[in-house]
């Protein structure tokens, strides 16, 4: 069943280290020893799914993105995240991975998209919504953009720290000028293989297994007047740890929603 929400809730349905960083070579997404990563000529498009446990059409399209892009695929076809939407937790079971953060991007996304409700479950393919995903859209679009050259450079790190926690370093960089206006990076900390009993709601007595879930959205971050940002954080790991943990960076326009560019840092310890 698919939740359809206006406002109204009851509706339903360190620069010269980027600069090293840069220049390394790298076979994939991630190099395996270093944990480094950094974007190529070529968009690399972003697939959101915004799902919740409590929503009892959406474990179809849970598997859909598990199977269609698997955490353990180390390829660059594109950068996927699961965002779990609150507003199905009033309906008799609380999704764990669900926060308001999230749903407000959903509802961000809406706007961008000059629609005026949000539903579940919801696939957006470089920000546009891609209602017939079930039925190939998604396929089609992803293949148009990756067609197309990339507007931002993303370059990541990731280190391992003490007490559970790991560092992080990104930069973004969009050349041309005109791309700069609104043009921001976010970074997202996912993993997969994390599974649910779920003992109440429309999906009650079902066992839902999770992949590319969101666990921590930061950003916007803006860019100075040469069109770069620079981010350096110490996040902490989540106390519930899934099997293939990953850091998704894109660089996204805070107004329309385009995606300039993406990047997945997986395959790393140090996450």
């Amino acid at each position: 069943m698919k939740m359809a929400r206006h406002n109204d809730p009851r509706l339903r349905a360190h620069w010269l280290w980027l600069a090293g960083l840069l220049a390394l070579p790298l076979t994939g997404p991630a190099a395996a020893a270093g944990c480094t990563a950094k974007s190529g000529p070529t968009l690399v498009p972003l697939v959101e799914l915004f799902t919740s446990e409590g929503c009892n059409s959406c474990p179809p399209a849970d598997r859909w993105l598990s199977t269609r892009f698997s955490p353990t695929n180390r390829g660059q076809e594109v950068s996927a995240i699961a965002f779990h939407v609150d507003y199905w937790d009033r309906l008799g079971w609380k999704d764990r991975f669900a926060t308001p953060q999230f749903t407000r991007r959903q509802d961000d996304a809406s706007n961008a998209n000059g629609t005026s409700f949000v539903y579940t479950p919801q696939v957006l393919v470089q920000g546009r919504d891609a209602p017939g995903w079930s039925r190939g859209a998604v396929a089609t679009n992803i293949a148009a953009a990756r067609k197309q050259p990339a507007q931002a450079d993303i370059a990541l790190e990731a280190s391992a720290g003490v007490d559970g926690v790991f560092k992080l370093r990104a930069q973004a960089t969009v050349p041309t000028p005109a791309q700069r206006v609104h043009a921001a990076l976010w970074l997202a900390y996912t993993d997969s293989g994390l599974v649910s009993e779920v003992t109440a709601g429309e999906n009650r007595g079902v066992r839902l297994t999770h992949d590319h879930v969101a666990r921590r959205l930061e950003g916007p971050y803006a860019l100075d007047a040469e069109g770069v940002t620079r981010v350096s954080a110490t996040w902490p790991r989540p106390r519930e740890r899934g099997s293939d943990a990953a850091l998704v960076a894109f660089v996204q326009n805070t107004r329309t929603g385009a995606v300039l560019q993406t990047l997945t840092l997986s395959g790393c310890s140090a996450l």
